[in-house]
């Protein structure tokens, strides 16, 4: 399914990417954005909390193409969760993984892109500048990167990346972290101001998806897709609608 730009369009297809958010091996539940408190994960789509049951529940689901894994630990620089990615490539080869593991500089992009483990998600909160974007811009690996503009009450990233869209690779997500996993819906003033910058870009909501009516509105929009978590492991939105949204 091709991605589109956040300008208004017929037609109700969407790109709905789950969400897993790894810590210590296995899968949380984020809520917030308060890292810190994220309990297990516990889904009506499988038992546990282990990454290969989560994702395998999930397909179960939807055949979805793409799963995005926040690597929590890598991120806060407290480890990583490199082997249950490992795990999760081996047990679904099919499946396209963007991967947000904290990266800071060019050369851990490079290097991770490169381990094959998946497509690199750069967040703003781990940027402290712009240079890692200046140096992948036109690097072989910039097809492979995804930029998460990442907002708490205001934009939490280096000053002026917001004022250079020339900087920002294709596929964009809008991250609200106040909205994950709380059930308020998107932010749609954000997305749209975001999609004013970047017309072009292919944005991805993420943060606050709570059922098929703000997959439509974001399709109906002109959003390529949206990151959800929550409204898919309790059953909010389900095999037919997705079903239906992908077609």
């Amino acid at each position: 399914m091709p991605f589109v730009t956040m300008q208004p369009r017929e037609g109700k297809m969407v790109h709905v990417v789950p969400v897993i958010d790894l810590r210590e091996g296995g899968v949380v539940h984020a809520r917030r954005g308060d890292r810190g408190r994220y309990p297990p994960l516990r889904s009506s789509l499988c038992d546990g909390s282990d990454p290969v049951a989560v994702v395998g529940g999930l397909l179960r689901l939807h055949p979805f193409r793409t799963v995005y894994a926040a690597d929590l630990d890598a991120i806060q620089g407290t480890g990583d969760n490199r082997l249950a990615l490992a795990r999760l490539t081996v047990a679904f080869p099919e499946v396209a993984f963007w991967v947000d593991a904290g990266f800071r500089t060019a050369d851990a992009v490079r290097g991770f892109v490169a381990s094959g483990l998946g497509e690199a998600v750069l967040g703003s909160e781990s940027l402290d500048g712009l240079a890692p974007l200046v140096m992948l811009k036109g690097d072989p690996v910039w097809d492979r990167v995804i930029l998460s503009l990442d907002f708490r009450d205001r934009f939490v990233g280096p000053p002026g990346l917001l004022e250079r869209p020339d900087l920002w690779p294709q596929r964009i997500i809008v991250m609200t972290l106040a909205r994950v996993g709380s059930g308020e819906g998107p932010d749609w003033n954000r997305l749209d101001e975001i999609g004013r910058i970047a017309p072009q870009a292919s944005l991805f909501a993420a943060g606050g998806v709570r059922d098929g009516d703000d997959l439509r509105n974001l399709a109906a929009r002109g959003g390529a897709g949206a990151l959800v978590a929550t409204a898919l492991h309790d059953g909010r939105i389900g095999g037919a609608e997705l079903a239906a949204l992908s077609r």
